[in-house]
């Protein structure tokens, strides 16, 4: 080798050497997740491969009944926030990006098909409000106004649905309203009335076809076929209750397309100690499992072979596991005081599990139902890992 060559190849060798010693380390996303601390208004990022915790984030306000959805590249979570603050937080650097507070009282969101929009709902003042996701600039306010004096009633059960439609339930005037926001500057509303008493929440089907909002004043719930939404609304389940008295309801349930396996529907009835189980090519009662008490999430392990549930208090520091072959109890676990939410890793190999006064994240094996590990976590409330990102109704 010639001397000039000898120098070049020493740099080079120098600067790749640097570069390896300062650059941080490729990875993915695909295995990271959320962990809602409420009481300290920061979130934990997490690696369910490694088991354990690799950040904290800070300054993300009052995340009470906080929940987020993801970029379609898992990279970023936008976070919404009971005092209705929207985060963008950025997975990868540990960091919030940007942040806004977007209304006074805000209960959730979806981000549309294509990634671009991300849609916040609203207690108060009550409505819609979508966003550009990369930047957060608003594009579209869609007050949920209705009656002749122009009230404004909470939005619940938010989803997005395909055609970067947005779906959402009206739960003071007892309507469901679709957005079309392919101009999401002159959005396209179409409401649809008489859905019910007080709609508490919303899910999508998997497929984005059907919209259900469960209906809090009455027993039953109300349905949208998104490939047909000139049909209407039609009723399912309809007095599911009749003639027996309702418990009093402790923490409102909780809908999403989780609560889907094989062909049914799994859902919680409300004021009952009951899990109701809906045939999604029919829509009727195939049948009722007895749980231990006032259902609030009802969730599909991803290969649907069981459905895990957990429950309002005084019956909220157990965990129950649903056989779907026998519809039959097949584990109670005791994960903590305090369980509030349950999410599966991206294929249901194991579950972790928020128990909120014990301030712990139990993480199951959900074959042999043993304990995999314990983390510490400051009032844990909601958990959500990135297979959410390609999820629709997620």
């Amino acid at each position: 080798m010639k001397p000039l060559q000898f120098v070049k190849t020493a740099l080079l060798a120098a600067v790749l050497a640097l570069a390896g010693c300062t650059a941080p380390a490729l990875r993915g996303t695909g295995d990271l997740g959320v962990v809602i601390e409420r009481a300290s208004g920061t979130v934990q990022i997490v690696d369910t491969t490694q088991l354990k915790s690799i950040a904290t984030v800070p300054g993300l306000g009052d995340l009470s009944h906080a929940s987020l959805v993801y970029s379609r590249d898992g990279r970023y979570a936008y976070v919404f926030g009971r005092d209705g603050g929207l985060s963008k937080v950025d997975l990868l650097k540990g960091v919030v990006e940007r942040r806004i507070i977007q209304a006074g009282n805000s209960i959730g969101g979806a981000v549309s098909q294509d990634g671009s929009l991300i849609a916040a709902q609203n207690y108060a003042p009550g409505g819609v409000k979508v966003f550009r996701a990369d930047t957060l600039e608003l594009l579209a306010d869609v007050p949920a106004e209705y009656g002749a004096q122009g009230q404004r009633s909470k939005v619940v059960g938010l989803a997005d649905a395909p055609g970067n439609r947005f779906v959402w339930s009206l739960f003071d005037a007892g309507e469901i309203w679709v957005g079309d926001f392919s101009d999401p500057r002159a959005p396209r509303i179409d409401k649809y009335r008489n859905a019910g008493r007080e709609p508490y929440d919303g899910m999508i089907t998997p497929d984005g076809r059907y919209y259900l909002a469960g209906l809090f004043g009455e027993d039953g719930m109300a349905m949208l076929d998104m490939w047909h939404p000139e049909k209407g609304l039609r009723r399912i389940l309809d007095g599911y209750g009749k003639g027996q008295e309702k418990l009093p309801v402790y923490k409102m349930p909780h809908l999403r397309g989780w609560a889907v396996a094989g062909k049914y529907a799994y859902v919680p009835a409300i004021g009952r100690h009951e899990v109701l189980v809906v045939d999604t090519e029919t829509w009727k009662e195939a049948g009722r499992i007895a749980v231990a008490g006032q259902p609030v999430f009802v969730m599909a392990r991803p290969d649907g072979r069981q459905v895990w549930v957990n429950f309002a208090f005084p019956d909220n520091g157990s965990v129950q596991v649903i056989d779907v072959e026998t519809r039959s109890i097949v584990k109670r676990l005791e994960p903590g005081r305090a369980v509030l939410h349950m999410e599966f890793t991206p294929r249901g190999e194991s579950v972790w599990i928020s128990a909120r006064d014990d301030n712990r994240v139990v993480v199951y094996d959900t074959a042999s139902f043993a304990q995999r590990v314990v983390l510490p976590a400051a009032a844990p409330s909601g958990i959500f890992f990135t297979t959410r990102a390609g999820r629709t109704g997620f």
